[in-house]
This record gives C-alpha cells, structure tokens and sequence, in this order.
C-alpha cells in the first residue's frame, strides 16, 4: 500500500514473543491481561505485575522496558543485590513510562503500606461501600462483584471453592460467608484475590 500510494520503500521490524524464564510467554493466557489504559488495569495493579516477575526475568524486562544502562542493570541484578530492590525498580521505572512518575510513586507507597508496614495504602484499588450494609453484612460473593474482583457471581463462587480469597489474610471457606464491620482493621478491609491482587474496601458514612 505505502509502495503504491508513496511510491516508497515500506520497513516492517518483528519481534519474537517475549517469554518468561520458564518458556511461558507473556499475555492474558498466561496471567491474566495487563492492559496500559488505567481503567482496565490500575497503575498500582500495573506495578504490582511488575514487582512480582520471575528473579530470572528481572534483568531481561529491564533491558526490554526501561531506559537503565546495561551497567545499572547489570549492578541490580548481581549475584548478592537485593533481587526485591531490583524488582521495586523496575516496576517503579515501567510505570513511571506509562502512567507517569506521580501515579508509579503512589503505586510504590501503596505496596510499601500494605507489605512493608509503611507508606500511603489510600492509592491501593479501593471501593466505598455504605456503612449501613457492612452493619447488616454483606455477602462475599456480592462485595467481589461490587469490587468488580470478578465478572460473575459464578467466577466469584469458584474463586472461594479453590480458596483464592482472603478476607484480612483470612480464607473464605464459604460461598455464604458475610462482610461486616466486625472484619474491619484499621477503618478498611484488605481482600486478597489469589497471590497477588489485592482491593481495600472502606465503609462510607
């Protein structure tokens, strides 16, 4: 088309599919889909993709997705470096390129806070849900649809049956269970779906 309409010489530059150190390639088969527009995949959840790759893809994503020298690379990476501090930076350098460096340092507060103790949890994915219904109790499957942690009530019962959520780090064992007030820590609840996503519901007055 370009050749016969510019009368140019057309390019075209391929890539191979980028894989992990397993052999599995990247990509919604694999672990779900990681989009860049934020309102399918939130900066903190796009950060946390990133902070929780294989040790052995550390070095390779940030020669892939970062602007690092291949020295700084090679330093963070070295046999005896902190291989988390390595993955804090390149999540933190990914999103940055993607979202900007103000949505990368809230999603890097946001993981400090849950994980380490320390930081700003606010700019964790969150949902305000009515004080009045965490009184009454709300079911678990509901609060995972209103959450939109899952599609379906149906995704959201089978998810409970393998054991993939926790409620305060605790399992959900039943698709019966309810959400109140008497699970709430600190003024939120942390629901955990799976190993690595994580939602904060805080009642609203």
């Amino acid at each position: 088309m370009i050749r016969r309409l510019e009368r140019g010489e057309a390019y075209a530059l391929t890539l191979p599919l980028l894989l992990t150190s397993s052999g599995q390639k990247m990509g919604k088969t694999e672990k779900g889909a990681v989009w860049l527009d934020p309102e399918k995949t939130t900066p903190y959840e796009f950060f946390q993709y990133w902070r929780n790759v294989e040790d052995g893809d550390v070095a390779r994503y940030m020669s892939v997705y970062t602007f690092m020298s291949m020295e700084e690379i090679q330093e963070a990476t070295a046999p005896g470096a902190d291989i988390n501090e390595a993955k804090k930076q390149l999540a933190h350098s990914i999103t940055a390129l993607i979202h900007g460096r103000e949505e990368a340092d809230k999603a890097a507060a946001a993981a400090a806070a849950l994980f380490e103790g320390g930081g700003d949890e606010t700019h964790m994915p969150t949902t305000e849900v009515s004080a009045e219904l965490l009184d009454q109790g709300i079911n678990v499957i509901d609060l995972l649809v209103q959450c939109k942690l899952v599609t379906s009530k149906s995704e959201g019962r089978r998810l409970v049956q393998q054991a993939g959520i926790k409620i305060q780090d605790e399992v959900v064992d039943s698709v019966e269970s309810q959400v109140s007030t008497s699970h709430l820590q600190n003024g939120r609840i942390i629901i955990r779906k799976g190993k690595k996503v994580f939602h904060r519901v805080v009642p609203l007055s």
